[in-house]
């Protein structure tokens, strides 16, 4: 099968500066409906979807050329993700649309930078009340979160934070219509996290040097998109943030937001064969329960407790359930 998306290669491929081991890049003809092509036993590259509530994929997803960072050459779309009242997955009580690398490279070891930019508008504008987990990982070792955080005081928080284990880093006051674009400096094997960052389409720089933190992932729980959690109130008003040159690459870092293949905009003709794993083979990331003769127990990276859930709330051994973000979201790790 042919993908219509545009991803640089299944495996590494030569970039500016580092190599690029996974793109998330679109092609000017990819489109909405590709996502729903998408499934467990359909596991089409580059992106998995799942993570969204119950309406049209076409009400959570949109895609043009317009919605990119015009900096981005590489990119011919950008895409728009949005939350509304309908945004309810899995019967949880957090708003949440995330797209998610679907990839067989190997996205957990070494030095590797995980690139992205995202806008938002005055149009359908993030609710600066509520906590927001963007471009996160399965044990939120690092992220992005906008808005008040669960627990904080006060009923408001306009800034844009870059967070190690949930503590903030770095932030920013997020400014409608600005591109920012972060590339994730992250080392598996020193047990570090950094940050580099840039707006508009200035090259990125070093904001934080390397910290010290607990990075792993098992190459597909990196999850582009937004979780609100609800902070003792819901709002079923559209959100929508804007997402752009998304790649994780090996050390060391392309700066340049024009991304590794500048000037390139894949047309819909290059894309490569996609891989699609057969439906003997089990999905090692499905949001499914595993079923012994105990009763249902919940697996690695699954929810586990929160309000308003009612899955499984014993992990699968030797996983723990652990308060995440408290009293709303709790996984098994």
């Amino acid at each position: 099968m042919r993908s219509a998306f545009a991803v640089l290669a299944l495996g590494a491929v030569s970039a500016r500066a580092g190599s690029v081991l996974w793109s998330g890049f679109f092609n000017s003809s990819s489109s909405v409906a590709d996502f729903d092509k998408w499934s467990w036993s359909n596991q089409i590259q580059p992106w998995q979807w799942y993570i969204h509530g119950s309406a049209a994929t076409s009400e959570y997803i949109g895609m043009s050329s317009s919605f990119k960072n015009p900096a981005d050459t590489t990119d011919a779309q950008g895409i728009k993700l949005t939350i509304d009242g309908t945004a309810f997955w899995n019967g949880q009580t957090m708003e949440r649309t995330e797209i998610i690398p679907q990839t067989t490279a190997n996205l957990g070891s070494g030095h590797l930078y995980y690139h992205f930019s995202l806008m938002t508008t005055a149009a359908n504008a993030p609710n600066p009340g509520y906590e927001h987990q963007i471009a996160f990982f399965e044990s939120h070792f690092t992220e992005l979160k906008f808005g008040l955080l669960s627990g904080a005081q006060g009923t408001s928080d306009p800034t844009l934070k870059w967070c190690i284990g949930g503590t903030p880093q770095w932030n920013t006051t997020l400014s409608p219509s600005t591109w920012y674009n972060f590339a994730y400096d992250i080392d598996f094997s020193a047990k570090t996290v950094g940050l580099w960052m840039s707006t508009g389409s200035n090259p990125l720089v070093q904001t934080i040097a390397p910290r010290s933190a607990s990075p792993s992932t098992n190459s597909a729980d990196f999850h582009i998109g937004v979780l609100r959690l609800p902070n003792g109130g819901t709002s079923a008003a559209a959100e929508d943030f804007y997402w752009s040159g998304i790649y994780v690459e090996q050390a060391p870092i392309t700066t340049s937001v024009a991304g590794p293949n500048p000037g390139s905009a894949p047309s819909g003709s290059a894309g490569p064969t996609t891989t699609v794993v057969p439906t003997t083979v089990p999905p090692t990331t499905a949001p499914v329960t595993t079923t012994t003769a105990s009763g249902p127990k919940q697996t690695q990276w699954g929810q586990c407790a929160g309000n308003g859930y009612t899955g499984p709330t014993t992990c699968a051994s030797p996983y723990k359930c652990v308060a995440v973000s408290p009293p709303y979201y709790s996984q098994c790790q």
